[in-house]
């Protein structure tokens, strides 16, 4: 049977398909990020696109009946019946994510003027070692290997060492050109030093390391100098898996179908590299002296980006395939790095507590707290662990799909026109807003919904319970789904369309 070819509007890309493909396959085999809150489910009804000409069968869902009328459908419940031309619009799309990132990076808490990396000893996870050897003799004939550790073991007692054969096999050549001399790589990890590179000579160029933080929606890439501890850049930007559902439970629906674990494992590792690539021009750092990286995720997010099924999280008694893991080798994973570097992975607790929060409890050092502390994790899967020194106690929860747009009338995640601050004058009632990147508004993200609730229970839109109250407004009407509040008229918009809050989107 013929494949079927699918132009897709107005980027004038074309993917070939075989008969019943889905639609929202074939725009995403195109390299077009399109919104799936629901992970193509058909509920959220962010997957809109309007077929131009040819015959797709399906395409009904959560679809607003005003979207329907002019000819739209959701891609994600849309077979392809025929050769197509579809229109993807701009406003379905996946855009650039604005990432809030710390000012400084250096783990200052700044209500408090706390450094939280204060209590912690400069121990990097891979440093260079000069070392110079005596050359053999006739009398004196150790291996170059034995030679390497026994000197080795002056800097790093008590310490076992590894080394792989390739590495090996430089060995002799690279000892004898630097006339005894060499520098050695190591990583470092419960007591054992794994040897990545040597350079014959002494090498004093720096040593560097990524920490990356993979979350369901965002993922932030932070290159560290290993000598001096500081973070010499960061980039952050959206979790490319996000086509494919906002949590983790569409996300492992997703991976359990056939090929669909391999493409989740791609797009992260694709959206981690290609914010190394940003890291690396910003510091002029060669992709070789990275050696190491550390990765923390919730539990779902580290057995993806690692290629674990994660099918038995989701099914009772909910069970992770682990929750420690062992190193991999950068090469393993196409992890743009030194291809020898080593990726440590934090461990998990639970099937939906994960080693982010790990972290974060870590270097907030509630191991060591006399008092009691809460710390929360508001993210796309929230948790949070109370407890102090003597005990801890974590859960978890879905926290973030409201937050990123789903169940949201115009609801978004922190894109290019996304409302993200707003003011209400008390008397007139209108409405002056900020959105990310300054851009004409076309919804309202996760921050503009927050800022919204207050200001219009301040305003007396909304009482305690989120219900609207009648105000002398053009902008309180009726909508299809009730009371509505219009924060942007379509005139001022950049999709030609009101931008409101409704009283149902409240109750979500």
């Amino acid at each position: 049977m013929n494949n079927y070819s699918v132009v897709l509007l107005p980027d004038k890309k074309t993917v070939e398909v075989k008969p019943g493909t889905g639609l929202l396959e074939a725009i995403q085999k195109a390299g077009i990020p399109l919104k799936s809150t629901c992970g193509g489910q058909g509920t959220c009804g962010k997957c809109t696109v309007k077929v131009i000409e040819g015959n797709v069968s399906g395409g009904m869902g959560n679809i607003p009946a005003k979207l329907k009328e002019q000819g739209f459908i959701l891609a994600c419940t849309a077979k392809v019946e025929g050769n197509l031309k579809v229109e993807v619009p701009a406003e379905f799309r996946l855009h650039e994510h604005q990432v809030l990132l710390d000012d400084d990076g250096q783990g200052v808490l700044k209500e408090r003027k706390l450094d939280l990396l204060q209590g912690f000893a400069q121990t990097p996870p891979a440093q260079k070692i000069y070392l110079e050897m005596t050359p053999p003799s006739l009398v004196e004939n150790a291996s170059d290997y034995s030679r390497l550790i026994t000197e080795l073991k002056k800097h790093l007692p008590k310490t076992k060492f590894a080394i792989s054969n390739e590495v090996l096999q430089d060995l002799p050549e690279i000892l004898r050109a630097g006339e005894w001399g060499v520098t050695v790589t190591v990583v470092l990890q419960d007591q054992t030093a794994e040897i990545i590179s040597l350079t014959p000579g002494k090498d004093e160029s720096p040593v560097y390391g990524i920490a990356v933080d993979v979350g369901t929606t965002t993922v932030v890439v932070a290159l560290v100098d290993l000598i001096t501890g500081k973070i010499v850049a960061r980039e952050g930007t959206y979790n490319k898996q996000a086509g494919f559902g906002d949590d983790v439970i569409t996300r492992i629906i997703y991976a359990v179908e056939e090929q669909g674990l391999g493409e989740l494992q791609r797009l992260v590792l694709e959206t981690v590299n290609e914010l190394l690539d940003k890291v690396q021009k910003e510091a002029s750092v060669k992709s070789e002296e990275i050696v190491v990286a550390v990765v923390s995720g919730n539990t779902t997010m580290t057995h993806l980006f690692l290629g674990i099924n994660p099918k038995y999280i989701r099914l009772e008694p909910y069970i992770p395939a682990a929750s420690d893991y062992p190193p991999v080798k950068a090469k393993e994973l196409d992890l743009k790095i030194n291809p020898r570097g080593e990726v440590l992975n934090f461990p998990s607790v639970a099937s939906y507590v994960g080693g982010d929060i790990v972290s974060g409890a870590l270097v907030a050092g509630l191991d060591q707290s006399d008092e009691l502390v809460l710390f929360i994790d508001i993210g796309t899967n929230g948790e949070m662990v109370l407890g102090n020194k003597e005990w801890l106690m974590t859960c978890a929860c879905s926290a973030g799909p409201a937050f990123e747009g789903g169940g949201i009338t115009n609801g978004m995640r922190a894109m290019a026109g996304a409302i993200e601050r707003i003011q209400i004058s008390g008397e007139s009632f209108e409405v002056q807003y900020q959105t990310v990147g300054n851009a004409p508004p076309v919804g309202i993200c996760g921050s503009g919904l927050i800022d919204c609730l207050a200001k219009l229970r301040r305003a007396g839109i909304i009482d305690r319970t989120g219900k609207m109250q009648e105000i002398a407004s053009s902008r309180l009407r009726t909508g299809s789904d009730g009371p509505e509040f219009v924060l942007a008229w379509a005139s001022e918009s950049g999709n030609k369309q009101d931008i409101v809050i409704t009283e149902s989107d409240i109750k979500n």
